[in-house]
């Protein structure tokens, strides 16, 4: 809570005034002066007189006039006298802690009597015959009740063109005279923002925040202790307005004690994308061709949606983030190290991905429609609607995503015998065509019976139908690199993941202070629908039919989620905040494998690969959390526990035995959070940070299933995995909140990620156990004014990785350094244009038994506001030199070499429109939802 202040000329008031007492109150005894029948909490507040030009001038605060209770309220600064403590004590501690104006400069001139008010209001009674004061004088005031405001320097708040207030928001005090840094503060809840001890002069604000324009101020004048500074409007464009001169760049990233948010909408390369490829353009954040998401070059993140884990394997969840348009995501977290609240899941830390919501009261709502051409066609399109009538709130989206694409994939493989003679060899070329349709829909309303009160219920669901096609061409080598076979196979794969549902929510806000407790019951149902056909033709040299063998399959998959969890809030001392919590889970998950041989046109089954399998999983867990804001440290701790009991069984068939496996772990997860400004400026900060997570193996990657992609390559799960737990140190050091330089570390056990088995001539992949990872390194992410209409946004990081394990009876020892550079450019081309030019490279990295060769792109883009600056166009092309093509080599594999290159469609042009309306006032956003980890594994 913050509020504004203003000052009252002396003379204004100075026919109200009477002699005041002398004497200093006694320390303050818990039966002074009460009336009868009433109830009333002594406190102390101080009466600031200002010398100016000879007349004096009286602080006053005002509670800002955004928030719920008593808006627009003035007082003194002061608050309640605590036992044993004096009146004077109790002022001058209030007053250091309100304001930040030290007691050093205060100088007592005298006491007015006590005095009970009834209605909560209070009567001054102040002396006319005051003397000449060369800086501050304090009249103590003892009055019998609660004071209810505070006060600072300078105040303000920032909204959106639709009156949504703005979490988050950098905003920097700059001298006027040569704009140089002052001072920053964060805009906190209500979108408001505080600073303290701003010395008299002529200033200006600049505000930063990802998905708007960069804001610089006309110059204001501060000549008095407190002012109350008008709401500053950040628009997507630049505009004149009439409290800020616009002059747009829009910022990208921003850094808090526990996090960085990326807001995609300041990059124009994001318009007519969608979440997988937002999230390739994010700082630290790489994306394999497999969908396989690691961070500043660590595998096994969580990716969430809105607090809630996606569960989904790698290739599902690409596919999945594939079908969100970028419109559609408001702005994407990075917690390498994430607090207690969230559940322990993904040892390399979280994405998480918050989805817009409209909270305006009347009509609001958007449009977005893009067109891509690469190779193949895409399409992202969505809109949104919300609506709020009295003490409902309904709100609704939906999108229809096309997205066609290739890869064409080339694979070497060389076979040797134990003492390294060459034995036979292998060449296969795949050109895999997907065609992906995809629509999402979520319909909810919230319910405010009364003003502390909110129940809400949201419905979700997607229906996301792929069409895989896989032409496959290899040639079998002798030892002397003579063609020895031909083998084409044809694998087209027709999958239908649907999606429903359900979240519950309530939240009750138990006083004004910030009490609040919530709670969240969610149901979540997937249905997978999976047939495939693979054709595996063998032919001489000459091309020769020698064999044809023809395997069909039948894969449905379900996956039950259910989860319940309540969090309680509560604000503890100045500045300090208390939170817990419980969650409880529970998943079920069938998956059923019917494979079937055609021979002679008859379905025969195949028992070899048929399979059943089941799995329940119980998670229950409990957390507190505790930060608390000093003068110059933050502090942020908290703990984690999570009970596991998992069991699996696989069913088998005639051929296949039945087994069962049951785990069952419980497990502490501590976190710390320490953040310390060098300078009152805080133009310098440091920042430590301590985790332990875990990484549990998503659902279908314990399903024993194998399933041939050819009659050379394997697919398979694994029911032995065990999870991964790590332990991560991070130091920051920050520079003008500008610029962060990280100093990381960490070691992981059991590490879980894609292994690589050779028997006989086949290549099995799985997901396998990596006994010890360790990495040390450094990152710096940071943004430049180049020039006013030029800015700069640099992300690198150096980072070794080592990897230690036994896998499949052969040894792991490698170690890697590697580089990242990602710069962007943004620029402002007068006040309706922007445009963008960034790119990324990346040398060689070292991720478990593979080793990726270097890759680099460059993307550009441009956008012309219109329509009065509601809508947009926006022309971006990705990958323009076609060079974003990744490859590289796999080690460790008994008497074996491989490698691969791939080729992909990655050079799109998007043409993208954008169009949002808005009419009425604010609501305050809520977050919903308790399936926050389980989403994430559902690995179909």
């Amino acid at each position: 809570m913050s509020q504004g202040v203003v000052s009252i000329p002396w003379k204004s008031i100075s026919d109200k005034i009477v002699t005041a007492s002398l004497q200093q109150p006694a320390p303050f005894q818990l039966d002074i002066g009460q009336p009868k029948n009433s109830i009333h909490t002594a406190a102390a507040v101080m009466i600031l007189l200002i010398s100016e030009h000879g007349n004096y001038r009286v602080v006053l605060t005002e509670r800002h006039k955004t928030l719920t209770h008593h808006p627009g309220q003035i007082s003194l600064v002061g608050g309640r006298i605590d036992l044993n403590e004096s009146a004077w004590e109790a002022a001058l501690r209030e007053t250091e802690e309100e304001i930040n104006l030290s007691r050093l400069h205060i100088r007592r001139c005298g006491f007015l009597p006590h005095y009970h008010t009834v209605s909560g209001f209070m009567i001054l009674l102040i002396d006319n015959n005051m003397p000449n004061l060369s800086l501050s004088t304090a009249i103590l005031v003892l009055l019998p009740f609660g004071l209810l405001a505070q006060t600072s320097t300078l105040t303000g708040d920032v909204r959106t063109p639709d009156q949504k207030v703005i979490e988050g928001v950098v905003v920097s005090l700059l001298s006027a005279k040569d704009s140089a840094f002052v001072k920053a503060a964060i805009t906190e809840n209500e979108g408001i923002y505080t600073f303290q001890n701003i010395k008299a002069g002529s200033y200006l604000l600049m505000m930063t925040h990802v998905g708007f324009d960069k804001y610089l101020g006309a110059p204001f004048e501060v000549a008095k202790p407190t002012v109350a500074l008008p709401t500053v409007v950040l628009r997507p464009a630049s505009q004149q307005l009439e409290e800020v001169k616009v002059r747009a760049q829009k910022p990208f990233v921003e850094r808090k004690i526990d996090r960085v948010v990326v807001n995609p909408d300041a990059l124009i390369s994001n318009a007519g994308a969608n979440a997988l490829e937002i999230l390739e353009k994010s700082p630290g954040v790489q994306v394999d061709i497999n969908g396989n998401i690691s961070l500043r070059g660590q595998a096994g993140v969580a990716v969430f949606i809105d607090d809630k884990p996606t569960n989904l394997s790698a290739a599902d969840l690409a596919n999945f983030l594939r079908t969100l348009n970028s419109s559609t995501v408001e702005s994407v977290e990075i917690m390498t190290n994430p607090p207690a609240k969230y559940d322990a899941a993904g040892n390399a830390g979280i994405i998480n991905i918050r989805l817009k919501r409209n909270t305006v009261k009347g009509w609001s709502g958007g449009l977005t429609l893009s067109a891509g051409q690469g190779f193949y066609s895409r399409s992202n399109n969505s809109a949104n609607f919300n609506y709020r009538i009295n003490k409902l709130n309904f709100f609704s989206s939906a999108s229809y995503n096309i997205n066609n694409t290739y890869q064409d994939l080339t694979i070497t493989r060389g076979y040797f015998t134990p003492t390294g003679a060459p034995l036979s060899g292998f060449v296969q070329n795949n050109f895999i065509k997907r065609e992906l349709r995809s629509r999402n829909v979520k319909v909810g309303v919230d319910f405010y019976p009364n003003k502390k009160t909110t129940i809400g219920a949201a419905v979700t669901g997607f229906v996301n139908p792929t069409l895989t096609i896989n032409n496959n061409r290899a040639q079998i080598l002798t030892a002397t690199n003579q063609i020895q076979n031909l083998v084409d196979a044809f694998n087209p794969a027709d999958r239908t993941w649907r999606n429903l549902g359900i979240n519950l929510n309530y939240t009750y806000k138990i006083d004004a202070k910030g009490k609040e407790i919530s709670a969240n019951a969610d149901y979540l149902r997937y249905d997978l629908s999976s047939s495939q056909v693979l054709t595996n033709e063998v032919f001489t040299p000459t091309r020769q039919l020698l064999n044809r063998t023809i395997l069909e399959s039948d894969l449905p998959t379900t996956i039950d989620i259910r989860t319940a969890k309540i969090d309680y809030l509560q604000p503890v001392g100045k500045g300090g905040r208390f939170e817990s919590g419980l969650k409880t889970s529970a998943i079920a998950t069938t998956n059923v494998a019917d494979f079937y041989d055609r021979v002679d046109n008859v379905r025969r089954p195949n028992y070899e690969f048929s399979n059943n399998f089941e799995y329940t999983e119980n998670i229950q867990a409990a957390y507190v959390n505790y930060n608390r804001n000093f003068k110059k440290l933050s502090v942020q701790a908290g703990l984690r526990f999570e009970s596991t009991n998992i069991l699996g069984n696989q069913l088998g068939n005639i051929v296949v035995k039945d087994s069962v496996f049951k785990r069952q772990y419980n497990n502490l997860f501590p976190t710390l959070y320490l953040s310390y400004a060098l300078d009152s400026a805080r133009a310098h900060q440091l920042g430590f940070s301590y985790g332990r997570r875990i990484e549990r193996p998503n659902y279908q990657s314990m399903n024993p299933f194998t399933y041939p992609m050819d009659r050379f390559t394997y697919y398979a799960g694994n029911s032995f995995l065990q999870p991964t737990f790590s332990d991560n140190l991070e130091l920051t050091y920050t520079y003008n909140n500008a610029v962060t330089f990280t100093l990381q570390g960490g070691v992981a056990r059991d590490v879980i990620l894609e292994s690589i088995e050779q028997v006989s001539n086949i290549f099995y992949s799985r997901p396998g156990n990596f006994g010890r990872k360790e990495f040390y390194g450094l990152t710096v992410n940071g943004g430049w004014p180049i020039a006013k209409w030029w800015t700069l946004q640099v992300y690198t990081e150096v980072i070794r990785n080592t990897f230690k394990a036994n896998l499949y009876n052969q040894k792991l020892d490698l170690s890697r350094w590697h580089w990242v550079l990602m710069p962007t450019n943004v620029f402002q081309i007068g006040k309706t244009w922007n445009a963008e030019l960034a790119g990324s490279y990346q040398t060689r990295i070292l991720v478990g038994q593979f080793i990726v060769i270097p890759v680099w792109t460059v993307r550009a883009g441009v956008s012309k506001k219109i329509l009065k600056g509601a809508g947009s166009l926006k022309l971006a092309v990705s990958d323009v030199f076609y060079t974003q093509q990744p490859g590289g080599d796999i080690q460790a594999i008994a008497n074996s070499t491989a490698s691969w290159l791939s080729f992909l469609d990655s050079r799109v042009a998007t043409l993208t429109f954008s169009w949002r309306f808005a009419k009425g006032q604010n609501l305050r956003l809520r977050q919903t939802g308790g399936a926050d980890s389980e989403k994430g594994r559902v690995g179909n």
